[in-house]
């Protein structure tokens, strides 16, 4: 089984929510709920409850968190394009964020710790986040304490001064020690500190260590309540809106950051992409895998640090290639999670550090199946042209082929494209005789739903693929956004057999 990227599991419990004066948490469903059979009245026990409702940006709406409003559109779009079985899942709707980054304005003596207010830079303290796991809360807390006690200054984007400009707080809640029952309300907070100086060296870097220390202190594995997983800096001096600069500094705690999500152990650096809710990414993993057929070859386009593509060469036993181009820290990641994938994965697997959208029919020839993860904006002109034009790029892979008696790296042209930073995995190398078939399924994950109805609605216009399933996740509950997995297939939609129709006997009976 082939994989390229270019670039006992947890429990997953399905909420399904009544009307009800109380405001007890719904019983967890096991299986996931058919959008048609969700109630429309909005129930209080599936209501936000939040202090900081309409003062932050970060939800949008009180009732049916079980439910974004988005969901009607979504059914609707996919039942007029052939799919009448549309499915949600959603699991946590308070308490199931993992990962946030928050903007710290204010004073020393009265910081400010939260999001920007709608449409502005004025920034909503929010100590009391619904959305966020409990222990992220926690985390702030303590680090506002740190920054009264210490004197430290936020940051004043008006004249670039100040210390302390963001903090990025993950939790993991990896930890084999515990019941996996309990393991997410123990998940320990990874707090990365985004320091307004150039590196550790620059002037105030003793109130940088100063606040490390006092996070440690106070929420390390010695303190009263252990809280926090590990201390990072990242150091920044733009003015621009970007959060994170290049440089980072691994302070106190554990250097490694895991978690297990789709049948695998991944590893996270503090600068990788992460999803916010780890349980409904698991989820879509675990729907995902069911359309792979096994030992398939599979690439992964959008990789990041390789999740979607090592947990199908784990579970699926894929042969792989995953395309990215984000910085090589991804790389790292990637390496680290290789190294505890099961030993049962005998894959070629090979990462590329490369763009998908130049060149982007040579990353398709020689798969049975992409994967294709976009950024929210959707997919690159380039890639809907190459999967639009599916069969005259199948039809020159066939001729190259047939024309051809060159080196295997020559029938590889993928390989070409990204030499200056790939790694392979496995011992089982590529195999000699690469394919030139072209993939006959196209597997579309996204965050960003406008954009991906052009994108299917795109592909669906050349007659190449046709709709076969579609699922909605509830990634982020309170707001008007969900994630969805649509599998595309190869040429037109197969008509259904009807009935046969019995024929009449004519003629004569004889006895």
């Amino acid at each position: 089984m082939t994989l390229r990227l270019v670039s006992a599991p947890p429990s997953f419990s399905v909420f399904t929510c009544r009307a009800a004066a109380s405001t007890t948490l719904p019983s967890p469903a096991p299986t996931p709920t058919p959008v048609s059979s969700i109630p429309q009245s909005p129930p209080l026990t599936c209501a936000l409850h939040c202090p900081h409702f309409q003062s932050c940006s970060g939800c949008t709406h009180e009732f049916n968190l079980h439910r974004p409003v988005i969901l009607d559109d979504a059914t609707d779009f996919f039942r007029k394009h052939g799919v009448s079985d549309f499915t949600f899942d959603t699991c946590k709707l308070w308490g199931w964020r993992c990962r946030a980054k928050l903007a710290v304005r204010g004073s020393s003596t009265d910081p400010l710790i939260g999001l920007y207010e709608e449409g502005t830079h004025n920034v909503v303290d929010i100590p009391q986040c619904k959305a966020h796991h409990p222990n992220i809360n926690a985390a702030v807390e303590l680090l506002r304490r740190g920054i009264s006690e210490l004197g430290v200054e936020p940051y004043i984007e008006d004249e670039g001064t100040g210390n302390l400009r963001y903090v990025q707080m993950a939790v993991t809640t990896y930890n084999t020690s515990l019941p996996a029952a309990e393991r997410y309300k123990n998940g320990k907070v990874q707090v990365t500190l985004v320091w307004n100086s150039r590196n550790e060296n620059s002037p105030g870097s003793d109130k940088l260590n100063a606040l490390a220390n006092f996070l440690w202190k106070n929420g390390g594995p010695r303190s009263r309540l252990h809280l926090i997983h590990s201390v990072w800096a990242n150091f920044q001096t733009s003015t621009n809106n970007i959060i994170f600069g290049n440089k980072w500094r691994h302070l106190l705690g554990e250097r490694d950051f895991w978690e297990h999500v789709g049948g695998i152990d991944v590893s996270l650096a503090p600068s990788s992409f992460g999803q916010a809710n780890t349980r409904a990414f698991d989820a879509l993993l675990r729907k995902l895998q069911k359309y792979v057929p096994h030992e398939s070859a599979v690439a992964d386009l959008y990789a990041g640090a390789g999740v979607i593509g090592l947990s199908l060469a784990a579970t699926r036993k894929c042969r792989q290639d995953l395309d990215h181009s984000e910085p090589l820290k991804c790389c790292v990641s990637f390496e680290k999670t290789i190294e505890r994938l099961p030993a049962t994965v005998d894959s070629s697997i090979t990462w590329h550090h490369a763009d998908a959208s130049k060149e982007p029919f040579l990353w398709l020839v020689g798969s049975d199946v992409v994967v294709i993860d976009p950024p929210r904006k959707g997919l690159d002109a380039s890639l809907i042209d190459a999967l639009k034009n599916i069969s005259s790029v199948e039809r020159k892979a066939l001729s190259s082929s047939e024309s051809s008696n060159s080196a295997q790296e020559e029938k590889r042209p993928w390989v070409l494209r990204a030499k200056e930073a790939s790694v392979q995995i496995g011992s089982k190398p590529p195999p000699d005789n690469i394919t030139q078939s072209v993939p006959q399924t196209l597997i579309y994950i996204s965050c960003g739903w406008e954009s991906f109805k052009e994108d299917c609605k795109s592909l669906l216009s050349s007659k190449a693929w046709h709709l076969e399933k579609a699922h909605g996740f509830n990634f982020f509950p309170g707001t008007q956004s969900i994630e969805v997995l649509a599998v595309f297939k190869r040429g037109p939609p197969k008509k259904k057999p009807g009935k046969k129709k019995k024929k009449h006997l004519q003629g004569a009976l004889r006895y």
